[in-house]
């Protein structure tokens, strides 16, 4: 009779270490970020925006859309 409600404490333990064990992150694989300044992987997007021709689009786009409000 003892036996079924350790089994399900050791069931319930368990799965709660599972699900903790999921959150777990390893503190030497943080990204520790700066202010103004990216540290992730190179943007190809980032190329494009140097064009004048797609800001000067962008800023159209955000003209008729922000206008309104």
């Amino acid at each position: 009779m003892r036996k079924k409600p350790l089994i399900g404490g050791l069931s319930a333990l368990l799965a709660a270490l599972l699900f903790l064990s999921g959150c777990y992150r390893a503190p030497w694989d943080v990204t520790w970020h700066e202010p103004h300044e990216y540290k992730g992987k190179q943007d190809p997007l980032l190329a494009k925006m140097q064009g004048e021709e797609l800001r000067e689009r962008l800023r159209e786009r955000f003209q008729a859309v922000q206008t309104d409000r």
